[in-house]
């Protein structure tokens, strides 16, 4: 059997994809959909099973890692949930203490491709702390599908206080300069952005095609920005031009990158929207935002 790959997919496949994991329609009605464009062994159920992400095989920095000390730890949210859980990360290597970076996952709970993110942010020379929005309801439950179930159980605007609290949390943490940024994707892009408008000290927020806030709030930004965004990304796109008028308007400190022929998520490395050369200079551009806002100068 021939080996699928992203480009034997027309594009309306990968649109009702988007659309199936940002719980606008459901799995049958994916499959129904997606069935008109199926040819021989290529069949709905197979293209789903394509797209889906694939975390054992696609991590780029493992749990255990030798140059990492990593724990869940738990902390207040009295606004939020109450009480989190969060995969912390610090390297073994580096100062006694350092700037702090809340990685915040999509609206499916802490995947292991977040965790693996938070790893990576903290290999980069930052306490990484990646909080599980799904914490009272048992947190991430080992697949996506039911990730997304359960968060569609949470208000979103309680989980913001939860990340929220979370950056309070790495703030404050023994091993933290103070200086602390936000590294969002999707669902955590929306995060990313909203914190912005929220935490007068935050030292840097890097959403990945995240949501855009309401307009009345850009007055309140006072963190630096770096926005990534996805060309072929219609859905989170279509709010892009009314925001960057009112960055601009307001005279905010931001740059912002459209990613030419990529799509949504296409930092992710476990599906075949993953584009490699623009995930490695996203995060490469993160990074340097990072030690530019974050780190003390020498």
């Amino acid at each position: 059997m021939k080996t699928l790959s992203k480009n034997d997919l027309p594009r309306e496949v990968f649109d009702l994809f988007d659309r199936y994991v940002h719980s606008q329609i459901s799995r049958r009605q994916f499959l129904d959909r997606a069935s008109k464009y199926a040819v021989g062994t290529m069949t709905a159920s197979v293209m789903l099973d394509f797209l889906s992400p694939k975390y054992t095989t696609a991590q780029q920095i493992r749990r255990g890692d030798s140059r990492l000390n990593e724990e869940y730890v738990t902390y207040e949210s009295p606004k939020g949930a109450g009480m989190m859980r969060a995969l912390l990360c610090i390297p073994k290597e580096g100062s006694d203490r350092m700037p702090g970076v809340v990685v915040v996952h999509e609206n499916r709970g802490l995947n292991p491709h977040i965790e693996d993110v938070c790893r990576r942010a903290a290999l980069a020379g930052y306490i990484s702390l990646a909080p599980d929005a799904l914490t009272p309801l048992g947190g991430y439950p080992g697949t996506d599908d039911e990730g997304r179930e359960l968060q569609r159980q949470r208000d979103r605007f309680e989980m913001l206080e939860d990340f929220i609290a979370g950056h309070d949390y790495l703030q404050s943490h023994e091993r933290c300069t103070g200086k602390v940024g936000v590294v969002g994707f999707c669902f955590g892009g929306w995060i990313s952005n909203m914190m912005a408008t929220r935490i007068a000290d935050l030292g840097a927020a890097v959403p990945f095609y995240g949501g855009q806030p309401n307009l009345d709030l850009v007055p309140d930004i006072q963190a630096p920005l770096l926005l990534h965004y996805a060309e072929d990304d219609r859905r989170v796109n279509a709010g892009w031009p009314a925001y960057e008028e009112a960055l601009k308007a307001y005279q905010k400190d931001y740059a912002a990158y459209i990613y030419e022929g990529l799509q949504h998520g296409f930092h992710n490395d476990t599906t075949p929207r993953f584009d490699p050369e623009g995930a490695k200079l996203a995060w490469e551009r993160t990074i340097a935002f990072f030690d530019e806002h974050l780190q003390d100068p020498e």
